[in-house]
């Protein structure tokens, strides 16, 4: 079936049917695929006039781990020019193998639920480094940056480096966002590039902390297409720039209102209070008239997560909706189940439904979740959000189309920082409880 269809089916049977097998260890690229997937990434890269700069990787054969950024698809194509003429095992989220399973594991892509702690795909990255002898291709910010900008990284990225102690290359492409961005996927005519570096050896992996290990990766992971466009006078033309950005610039920062932003050709426009905003050709923000609040777009961007944090720490966030839920159970498509009340606060996800008879129900603590995947306009369902399980994979669409998924991806992420913070802070006032008394005494 094709993955816009909607497929109906029964919790009994959804439960017969085959599953997707996330323990079969990744396939070495069989040697036939390697010239169509040259084929199909090699005249696109050309076509936009990617360029890649190498620093330091003169000499470097695998197996080695390449750390890549992610804004568009196009990423894969550049990563496959890099390498050239190797081919790695890249880590693809399950949705990616609909209709086309055995194509991509055959050319070495790994199965990933997204969001969830995978230990066993410790041991895939293992095997296509000891096995395979080849490239691990990790994109670990784990889905395409809504903003152009670097999105959160696990902590965990430290302490797998650390174990397995292999090299590890960094890919950071530059202008795939202002291409395509994530928020409007009709192509624009933008000339990118990339740097591939290698950021850690063996010897510097064996003398660093976990620690230090991330605070290598996390600083090599710093981009900004908006900036990069700036300063490279990128000018991007298309009179429909701006068509889709009220997807993630969604609260007026004049007013305040939520979800009452709309974007047509080169405006954004507020409809509660009227302020407009143009984006130039160098992607930059202005308001005609009255205050420019914010000229740089992921300035407006990060300062809605500030207002996110702001009422989950006073106790006013709170996200309701019916939902159509979506499971994935294998490469043949979503089969839908039916509809289900979704709640998200201080307490992280809760979905329950009954269904002919049967109880649903999926329960995600913030914790659980240091981010989360969300969709716009995914193949004509809607705007949607991900949730996975260690056995499940669930696409959610509000019914209404009214709740705004790039508010709740704030909300994860802060609610998940908060609580580290706080479980920090009990762990401290703890082990100050416990810590030894020392007794002194004077004599007189």
């Amino acid at each position: 079936m094709n993955i816009s269809d909607v497929v109906y089916a029964t919790l009994d049977e959804v439960a017969t049917m085959p599953r997707f097998d996330m323990n079969e260890m990744p396939r070495k690229p069989r040697w036939f695929l390697r010239p169509i997937a040259w084929l199909l990434s090699f005249p696109e890269t050309f076509k936009y006039h990617a360029k890649i700069n190498k620093h330091g990787v003169k000499g470097l054969k695998p197996p080695y781990i390449m750390l890549c950024n992610h804004n568009s698809f196009f990423d894969f194509k550049v990563a496959t020019r890099a390498i050239f003429p190797h081919i790695a095992n890249n880590i693809v989220a399950i949705d990616g193998f609909i209709n086309r399973e055995e194509l991509l594991r055959n050319v070495g892509c790994v199965l990933k639920r997204k969001f969830v702690p995978d230990a066993p795909l410790i041991k895939k990255i293992k095997h296509t480094l000891l096995v395979n002898k080849g490239i691990s291709g990790i994109y670990p910010e784990a889905r395409y940056s809504l903003s152009g900008t670097n999105a959160i990284l696990p902590d965990s990225l430290g302490k797998m480096v650390k174990l397995l102690n292999y090299p590890v290359v960094t890919f950071i492409c530059h202008g795939h966002h202002l291409q395509q961005p994530v928020w409007n996927l009709k192509k624009r005519k933008v000339k990118t590039s990339a740097d591939m570096t290698l950021i850690l050896d063996k010897s510097t992996i064996a003398s660093k902390s976990i620690e230090a290990i991330n605070h290598i990766i996390h600083k090599a992971f710093i981009y900004d297409d908006y900036k990069y466009q700036v300063e490279h006078k990128l000018h991007i033309k298309e009179p429909w720039r701006a068509e889709g950005l009220h997807k993630i610039l969604y609260q007026c920062p004049h007013c305040l209102a939520e979800g009452k932003m709309t974007s047509k050709l080169d405006k954004l426009t507020c409809t509660e209070c009227g302020q407009v905003y143009v984006m130039d050709e160098l992607g930059q923000l202005s308001a005609p008239e009255g205050e420019t609040k914010f000229r740089h777009i992921p300035d407006w961007y990060e300062w809605e997560r500030v207002q996110v944090r702001e009422q989950i720490k006073s106790g006013n966030y709170k996200t309701e909706a019916d939902v159509h839920v979506d499971i994935l159970q294998n490469s043949t498509g979503f089969y839908r189940l039916g509809v289900a009340r979704l709640t998200h606060d201080a307490m992280g996800f809760n979905l329950e439904a009954i269904w002919d008879g049967h109880p649903f129900k999926v329960e995600k603590y913030p914790l659980e979740n240091y981010s989360i995947h969300i969709e716009y306009e995914y193949f004509q369902k809607g705007d949607g959000i991900s949730i996975s399980t260690l056995q499940d994979t669930y696409y959610l669409y509000d019914v209404e189309q009214k709740i705004c998924v790039t508010k709740i991806h704030f909300a994860v992420e802060e609610l998940y920082k908060i609580k580290v913070e706080e479980a920090s802070i009990h762990a401290k006032k703890t082990k100050q409880k416990t810590a030894p008394q020392i007794q002194t005494s004077t004599k007189g």
